[in-house]
């Protein structure tokens, strides 16, 4: 079992209660809100040293595994809620489905009008979580990772961006957009500390060497 989850003595029953109530009681995101702030880049570098270096394994991996999308207030499931939230001028119909707004995608700095050209991002990805630690997780446990709104784990992106990242993680991509590079490791970092997921040998070392800028 996951640190993060021993560490906090929650059970799995209150991870998910508590995810979805918090969001509940929160009044509706507002329009141009963003990525849940990360930590700054001293913690993050202060995480990463604590996080174990494991090779990934991917046997058994299916996105099955990883249920999406959950409700997580009235109407709005984890995509619609993610799109109201880095929306701007967003409005949606009664089932909370986007009917018009606009997204800007700070990957690749693009804007877009039609909620149909956005996807909504697992910073972590979750076969990148699952080859991590995330396969020894029970079910519950990795629907709570997968619609994550309070962690900088979900993120509005441009779609064929978001397709070509799939799941690497940041030895081999990180987003076009320089001025995005130190939100999106300290993110990174912060994700895999809080659920305890473990880095593989490149990847810290490509983190260590982001990390140093921020």
């Amino acid at each position: 079992m996951p640190k993060f989850y021993a560490r906090r003595r929650l059970s799995t029953l209150a991870v998910l209660t508590g995810l979805t109530a918090s969001a509940a009681l929160l009044n509706p995101p507002s329009a141009s809100a963003a990525l849940p702030t990360p930590v700054s880049g001293a913690t993050a570098r202060g995480y990463l040293s604590q996080l174990t270096v494991a090779t990934e394994n991917r046997t058994g991996y299916s996105r099955d595994l990883f249920p999406t999308w959950i409700t997580i207030s009235g109407t709005c499931n984890t995509r619609e809620w993610i799109l109201k939230r880095d929306g701007s001028n967003v409005v949606t119909d009664s089932s909370c489905a986007a009917t018009s707004g606009s997204w800007y995608s700070p990957y690749d700095g693009a804007t877009w009008s039609a909620a149909s050209d956005v996807d909504i991002d697992h910073l972590v990805p979750l076969a990148e979580a699952w080859d991590s630690g995330a396969g020894k997780w029970t079910t519950a446990q990795r629907q709570a990772f997968a619609n994550d709104v309070t962690r900088p784990q979900l993120l509005a992106v441009t779609d064929n961006v978001n397709q070509a990242k799939g799941d690497q993680d940041p030895a081999t991509w990180v987003p076009s957009r320089s001025a995005y590079l130190c939100t999106y490791v300290r993110a990174w970092v912060q994700v895999k500390y809080y659920y305890d997921l473990s880095v593989d040998s490149a990847e810290k070392n490509a983190l260590q060497n982001d990390l140093a800028g921020c």
